[in-house]
């Protein structure tokens, strides 16, 4: 962390920041804590209902080891091998810079639950030790999850590569896909069973506070992971394409040393990222439901939705692993005999078939569980129906919103099409333009979704949740966002299976295989096939294409579950406004009120510094590292054809450098804002500033969410209409091609750094503003508060400085 080491300025002002942060602590010994939850007894026959959980989670981390033995078996052919190795060693070194960035915020963060544990709620420090232990699993399950994804990840790109030579489509498509599910499939058995652990075996006084601490770990290292990974994979990807251009030179020749970090960066973006933020987003969004059912429900039945919630994310891993294998056999029986079709036909069925599996498991285990003669309350009794058709509200969106957004990013939509049309005539400028039109569009008509689907939990929850509950409604977005998750496992998997076929593209181009000797006569000798290097290429970038689409299909399902979820982790906030303040929420949360709009004004303001900020980071990374492979690229005759290790090493260390920097920056500054804002909440004279931070965790939700998608679409949008040139129209190295890569890299940092980081900021920004609001409205602090907020208010601002003009590309003289 020498950027962080080096500047004196920097170190000073943590210093500063973490000695405010200690005295803004202090007073608030009064504070009416729903850190600190009572997780009810549960009955003996729960208890063990929920251990036959473990043993399914058990049972779904030995299917994810299995693919990954089944995808390691594969052979390949040692020139594939050896790029792919490289690729693992530069991601191995960036992860290893991760981990040390991740313990210091640790310390950081560490200290502050310390501090609110062990001094204010007088806990015993055994339990501190205990809340900062799962706090540390938290961070823990966020990064070793993402270890293990590139680790499956650059095992399947090699053979994924080498297998596009068979002839064999469908055989390319399961190798990705089998790596995707063991990634998707293990991540949420070891986080699941986290939580199980917690549920059941840890002391009911800590429980709740150990359900708290695992979460902020898991988000810690989620946003840290998210942020850098989608700043470094960008800058590597723009430095690579932009050589296409400058020097005319074809896709991933090995002689751009942005290549090898490019491939680094498909991992570190998307694939550590989206595997760190995927572990979090089931973590929290747990753990919100958790809170809620706990803090909101009846006593006497809050044991039993404890139970039916974590059966449903129980019943989600078995569903999943069945549609994997129905899928599989049914795209065996349809194109197992073609050597061509859609690659994107697979996976759209797969999503369908675990959403229509998952809506059944559903409803037959609720009414095992809740149903008439299950044993539960009469009251609870009548509810199983509304229950699932809420929670089957998110389990179809999940397979609606992937199909919305393939009208904006497939290779077949009109969109593309229309990107296409417009570079042709009009050039980079028509084509920017035209992607902006469709990103627009696709937040307009996926917005719709989520209104459709909360409008109708809405309605739902009205038929009886009002008489074991308050704020039902609420409780219903929450199931929305939990439904969304319950198909995660294969959520995750296209997810994944995007980078393992970016890789899979380059690493045949890197291995230079057509250009070995005598490699056809190697190749049926040793691997009995006769290899077909044209129809290899096309298979390669038609699959990269379907990569790049179900890439984007993930992005919108995750943000939405953030956006959704969110607003059940605010009625924690609204509880401790009523609990302290004694008053009810909607007496001061209206549009009447100026501190609601004051909050939603600055909420917008952050979404667009944030935006503004991360993709800075990659412009002036992308500057320096394009700068370094103009000088060092060797393109004569006598020059090496193969990649130069040490100067991919060189560009890999420039993205490293730039991804840490920026990722600090943003991370001070949503700290910072954090506490400013629910400190300037605090009431002094009357209660009506309260609503500016609610409304601020709103502001924040709602422009993230439609920031998010307009982005990622976009930039899906532009990403495979380079992919129609390229693949459909075959005009690589035109000027239409020329144009359409400009594109990309306008769109390359906003789907894969600026809007997916936006998951990860909006659920740390609501799980930590619990904490600080709590802090700001104790009786014995909130008369400071104001001060203590404007202080972090000035850190916040100076952190927003420094992440332009401390970020700006330098200046030649």
């Amino acid at each position: 962390m020498e950027i962080i080491t080096k500047n004196k300025a920097v170190k000073a002002t943590l210093e500063s920041l973490f000695s405010l942060a200690i005295m803004s602590l202090t007073p608030a010994i009064a504070a009416a804590s729903e850190a600190n939850l009572k997780i009810p007894n549960l009955s003996q026959e729960q208890n063990n209902l929920l251990l036959w959980g473990i043993v399914v989670c058990i049972l779904g981390m030995l299917f994810g080891l299995y693919q990954f033995t089944k995808v390691k078996k594969i052979r390949a052919h040692q020139s594939m091998l050896d790029v792919a190795d490289i690729i693992y060693e530069t991601c191995k070194t960036y992860l290893i810079q991760q981990g040390k960035l991740l313990c210091i915020l640790f310390v950081f963060i560490g200290l502050c639950i310390a501090f609110y544990f062990g001094f204010l709620q007088k806990m015993p420090l055994s339990g501190v030790l205990l809340i900062l232990a799962w706090t540390i699993l938290g961070i823990l399950g966020s990064y070793t999850v993402a270890w293990y994804g590139i680790r499956m990840n650059t095992l399947a790109n090699s053979r994924t590569a080498f297998v596009s030579l068979e002839k064999k489509p469908l055989k390319l498509l399961n190798i990705a896909l089998d790596a995707g599910m063991s990634i998707g499939v293990l991540l949420v058995c070891v986080e699941l069973i986290m939580m199980l652990i917690i549920l059941l075996f840890v002391p009911r006084e800590l429980a709740g506070s150990s359900f708290i601490g695992f979460a902020i770990g898991e988000s810690l290292g989620a946003s840290a992971l998210r942020i850098a990974g989608g700043i470094f994979t960008k800058i590597a990807d723009i430095g690579s394409d932009l050589m296409k251009i400058v020097f005319g030179i074809k896709e991933d020749d090995p002689r751009n040393p942005g290549v090898i970090a490019d491939c680094t960066g498909d991992n570190a973006g998307d694939s550590v990222g989206p595997t760190a933020d995927g572990f979090e987003t089931y973590g929290v969004t747990g753990v919100a439901l958790v809170s809620f059912i706990v803090l909101a429900v009846q006593s006497d039945l809050t044991g039993i939705l404890l139970t039916w919630i974590f059966v449903m994310r129980i019943l989600m891993i078995i569903t999943s692993v069945a549609s994997f294998y129905i899928n599989r056999a049914l795209s065996q029986a349809r194109f197992s005999s073609k050597d061509d079709f859609d690659f994107e036909q697979p996976l759209t069925s797969l999503i369908w078939i675990t959403s229509i599996f998952s809506i059944i498991g559903t409803f037959a285990v609720s009414y095992y569980i809740l149903g008439p003669g299950s044993g539960v309350p009469a009251e609870l009794e009548n509810l199983w129906l509304v229950l699932s058709i809420i929670i089957s509200c998110g389990t179809l969106g999940a397979a609606l919103i992937p199909e919305f957004t393939k009208v904006f990013t497939s290779p077949n939509s009109k969109h593309v099409a229309e990107v296409v049309k417009a570079s042709r005539e009009g050039g980079p400028s028509l084509n920017i333009l035209s992607g902006l039109v469709a990103g627009n569009f696709s937040s307009f008509w996926i917005g719709m979704v989520f209104f459709l689907l909360m409008f109708v939990a809405y309605y739902v929850s009205g038929y009886g949740l009002s008489e074991i509950m308050i704020y039902p409604s609420i409780f219903a977005f929450g199931l929305v966002a939990f439904g969304m998750l319950g198909m995660g496992p294969v959520t995750i998997a296209v997810d994944s299976y995007g980078p393992v076929t970016d890789n899979a593209q380059s690493i045949y181009e890197l291995s230079l295989i057509e250009t070995i000797p005598k490699v056809k006569e190697q190749i049926q000798k040793e691997f009995n096939f006769k290899p077909d290097f044209d129809k290899a290429k096309h298979y390669l970038e038609a699959n990269d294409g379907a990569g790049n689409t179900f890439k984007a299909t993930a992005k919108p399902v995750l943000i939405g579950t953030a956006v959704v979820g969110a607003t059940t982790m605010i009625f924690s906030l609204i509880l401790v406004i009523k609990n302290v303040l004694g008053v009810q929420p909607e007496e001061i949360l209206t549009l009447l009120n100026p501190y609601t709009i004051l909050g939603l004004l600055a909420g917008g303001c952050v979404i667009y510094w944030f935006t503004g900020a991360s993709i800075q980071a990659v412009t002036t990374g992308a500057y320096r590292a394009v700068e370094y492979i103009k000088r060092n690229i060797q393109l004569d005759e006598n020059a090496s054809q193969k990649a130069s290790t040490e100067k991919s090493k060189e560009v890999v260390k420039i993205c490293t450098q730039y991804a840490q920097q920026g990722m600090f920056n943003i991370f001070i500054v949503i700290f910072s804002f954090t506490l400013a804002f629910s400190c300037l909440s605090a009431p002094i004279s009357r209660n009506d500033s309260v609503a500016l931070f609610i409304s601020y965790l709103i502001s924040i939700a709602v422009f993230g969410l439609f920031q998010a998608v307009f982005m990622a679409n976009a930039g899906g949008c532009w990403d495979n209409a380079k992919k129609v040139v390229e693949v459909d129209l075959q005009e690589k190295g035109t000027d239409l091609h020329e144009a359409t890569v400009v594109g990309d890299t306008v769109g390359d940092p906003f789907k894969d750094t600026s809007s997916v980081a936006l998951n990860p900021i909006i659920k740390f920004t609501t799980l930590f503003g619990l904490l600080a609001m709590e802090i700001a409205i104790s009786e014995s602090f909130r008369n400071i508060a104001p001060y203590a907020g404007g202080i972090f208010l000035l850190i916040g601002l100076f952190f927003v400085w420094r992440s332009f003009y401390r970020m700006r590309i330098p200046t030649k003289e």
